[in-house]
Parts: C-alpha cells; structure tokens; sequence
C-alpha cells in the first residue's frame, strides 16, 4: 500500500461504476420482470469516511436502473445513470469542481469504464474485474465487486487523508 499512499492522499473526487463494483455484476429477475441486486452494506460507511476527508463521490452508469437509483439514495450518493460516454461526465465534474483527472480515482470493473481508467490518477478495479481491464488499474483491489470493495476502497483514501 505504501507506494499507492500518494496517489491515494490527493483524491479529491472518486467516481464509481455501480454494477460489479457496488454489486457482484448478477442480477435476479422474478416472472414479473422485476429486478432485484444484492449488496455490501459495509459500503456505505465507508463513503461516509470520505465525507469525513472531504472527498467528492459520484456514481455514472451506463444503464438506467430504478434499483440503482433507490440504492444509491439510500446511500446518499449522485448518480448519473444512462451514460453513454462516461469520460466526458467524469470530466464535467472536474470542470465543475475545479480540479484534474490527476485528482480523480476510479472504481470501474468491465471495458466500458476502460476510457476511464486510462484518463484518470488513479484507476483502481475490483479483484474480480474483467481481465481486459486489470491492466489498466495502478490497484487491483483484494475484495470483489458487490463484495466489499467500495469498503476497500473508501477505507485506504480515509487512512491516507485523515490527518
């Protein structure tokens, strides 16, 4: 961990891919339909040690999902759903917040979030991640998606900011 420590003391902005970095990329569909997705609920307190470091969180995904969107309410995090081109509302948010791609990490798991993970400071993925994308990454987190990984995550920006 100690070489990712810089990297991980100037994040400023992290932004996460929502299916197989909150989730473990499954989804259970009943007769109706209807859509349901399990998650790790240690997640959400490690969001709130970024709060506590003044880190700014933002979901974009690609897929418009009402399960998503409940979650990440509940969770208390923006979330841009239905993002085709996810680079550029990553950059709009650097733009708004007066920052640079230096100063963002990235959770992202699959190739659409691979324009992501290259333009970013720090490109993190799950342990699970789609191997095209693995090289991508400067952390290869040991947890999986849906499986603590936000936690992971989350947990070493505090310890790297706290103080």
């Amino acid at each position: 961990m100690t070489e990712l420590e810089p990297l991980l003391g100037r994040v400023r902005l992290a932004v996460f891919d929502f299916d197989g970095v909150f989730t473990d990329n499954r989804v259970w569909v009943n007769e109706r339909g209807e859509e349901s997705l399990a998650f790790w609920r240690g997640d959400g307190l490690g969001l709130r040690r970024l709060d506590d470091v003044g880190v700014d969180y933002l979901v974009v995904s690609m897929e418009p999902n009402p399960v998503v969107r409940m979650r990440t309410a509940k969770l208390g995090i923006e979330c841009l759903q239905g993002i085709d081109d996810k680079l550029s509302a990553v950059r709009d948010r650097v733009d708004t917040l007066g920052i640079s791609l230096e100063e963002v990490a990235y959770v992202g798991n699959d190739i659409n979030d691979a324009e992501c993970l290259r333009a970013v400071g720090l490109p993190v993925v799950p342990a699970d991640a789609w191997p095209e994308v693995v090289p991508l990454a400067r952390w290869v987190l040991t947890r999986g998606g849906g499986a603590g990984c936000v936690r992971e995550f989350c947990d070493a920006v505090w310890d790297a900011q706290r103080g």
